[in-house]
């Protein structure tokens, strides 16, 4: 089923992918759902697009003269592979994460479920706003603890507390059924869209190709005017042996959370520059901030006064994560088509918690909201009170569709030229989970995880951390720097041309 699902996700995006050797299988997790499937279907396919982006970059350098033989090209297919449990693991990297032995918890205070006269409702309030607007809307005072969110939730129903919240800027979910959630217009609008979209942008011509030899650029001009860098072409002082999939692909990460950093930090383990860009006064989860960056750079850009700063660093980029709420760039100026106009070639990529369409296109939502609305919740337990699935799978799954896609539109850009634009969302993915089916997990435990485990030396101490999954030809993944510290770099690509 696994192989099959990758072909799908290849076919949907327009992209031929390399076969996939699949070990292992589900059950993996305690849950309905098949969580082990989903995992290594969405890493399984980032994996052999990666392999298909390495392939064609061999067959650039085996055409020119004296080119290294890689023996990646048309010759013979790649190895690709994934492991069903490595996969699944990899799913819940952030509760296996240690700095000097010691976990970390994401969830702030008043983050839970509440029981209400009619059911359950969630709170996320692990940012500070968001819990204040929590409290505003159950009509409680700032500096309120649980049990008054207890005795407030109690008496109002999940609906009710859930449209307050959204009305007053904050994040919240009733739990619904299936069925209930099938019924909501969202997921109507949900079912239009794919589960990756990936669409040519206007306004890019047959000039901005990606996978191209430096010779061919250099004789053709397909590198970018400014810097002179190339499109997918290998980092400066790197040998052939030392090359890695995505070596010279340049990424923007403009995203917190789970979904966005871990599709970043996923196009790190195979050798991109990825730069990750916050801003000072934005708020973030500590614990996660680390666990996610792993391979990155980080540096910190306030859009409110410093936007040229983000312009000059799009110019000189191959491909820009975002996750901000739909249409909240754009109205900054950087939106799909204002990328375009900055750098042709662009690989833009969305993620959304509900979607660009539906009355909740612009809701707010996290991974555990979204299972609330969707009925995940609901059916992962008995369906008297909300029982979450055993990952963050929604994020995660995102994540790794969301890196699949901008791999994809790498191939396709170098193919057909052209600026692309990639969007995917939690709700969406939570979607293709439900169309996965059921299986019986009764009896699962969690699986071991030890020889999935490797430490690093950084600044916050020695991190132990999941290795990614995935091989290519015996290769696997990894990633060759530490987490920063926030802002640590400068706003600018560490390599030259």
């Amino acid at each position: 089923m696994t192989t099959k699902l990758i072909r799908e996700l290849g076919a949907s995006v327009g992209v031929t992918l390399p076969e996939v050797r699949v070990t292992g299988g589900d059950p993996v997790l305690p849950s309905v759902f098949p969580l082990g499937t989903m995992a290594a279907a969405s890493a399984g396919a980032l994996t052999a697009a990666v392999a298909a982006y390495a392939a064609r970059a061999g067959e650039s350098e085996e055409g020119e003269p004296g080119g290294p033989e890689r023996g990646r090209g048309a010759h013979r297919e790649p190895d690709v592979t994934i492991d069903v449990r490595h996969a699944t693991v990899a799913f819940q990297s952030e509760r296996h994460f240690r700095a000097d032995g010691k976990g970390m918890d994401v969830w702030a205070a008043l983050s839970g479920d509440y029981r209400t006269s009619d059911g359950w409702v969630r709170l996320h309030c692990n940012f500070d706003h968001h819990r204040d607007a929590a409290l505003r809307a159950l009509g409680l005072p700032l500096g309120s603890g649980k049990e008054d969110v207890v005795r407030a939730c109690a008496g109002r129903t999940a609906l009710e507390i859930e449209e307050a919240v959204i009305h007053e800027g904050g994040c919240a979910a009733a739990m619904r059924s299936r069925a209930e959630w099938l019924a909501h217009p969202q997921a109507q609008a949900l079912a239009e869209l794919p589960l990756v979209g990936a669409s040519r942008l206007p306004g890019a011509g047959r000039e901005s190709l990606g996978v191209a030899s430096r010779s061919e650029n250099a004789r053709s001009g397909n590198g970018r005017t400014t810097a002179g860098h190339v499109p997918g072409g290998p980092a400066k002082g790197r040998t052939a042996d030392q090359q890695r999939p995505l070596d010279g692909v340049r990424v923007l990460d403009l995203t917190r959370v789970i979904a966005g950093p871990v599709a970043a930090r996923a196009l790190a383990a195979y050798g991109a520059e990825v730069l990750r860009v916050g801003a000072a006064h934005l708020p973030e989860v500590p614990g996660l901030v680390v666990e996610t960056a792993f391979g990155k750079r980080s540096c910190h850009i306030d859009l409110r006064s410093e936007s040229d700063t983000l312009r000059e660093l799009v110019r000189q980029a191959d491909v820009i994560i975002q996750a901000y709420r739909p249409g909240a760039l754009r109205a900054k100026g950087f939106g799909p088509d204002d990328l375009t106009e900055l750098r042709p070639g662009i690989v833009c990529v969305d993620i959304s918690a509900y979607g660009t369409r539906g009355p909740w296109a612009d809701r707010r939502g996290f991974d555990s909201l979204v299972q609330m609305a969707c009925g995940i919740a609901h059916e992962n337990g008995d369906g008297l009170r909300p029982n979450p699935l055993p990952a963050q799978a929604l994020d995660h799954g995102t994540g790794y569709l969301a890196a699949f896609g901008a791999v994809a539109a790498l191939l396709r850009r170098a193919d057909e030229g052209g600026s692309w634009h990639v969007e995917v969302s939690l709700a969406r993915t939570a979607t293709w989970l439900d169309g996965l089916g059921r299986i019986d997990a009764a009896g699962v435990e969690h699986p071991r995880v030890d020889d999935l485990l490797a430490t690093m030396t950084s600044s916050f101490g020695t991190l132990t951390y999941v290795t990614p999954p995935g091989a290519i030809d015996g290769v696997r993944p990894h990633w060759t720097t530490p987490p920063p510290r926030q802002g640590e770099h400068p706003a600018a690509w560490a390599t030259s041309p």
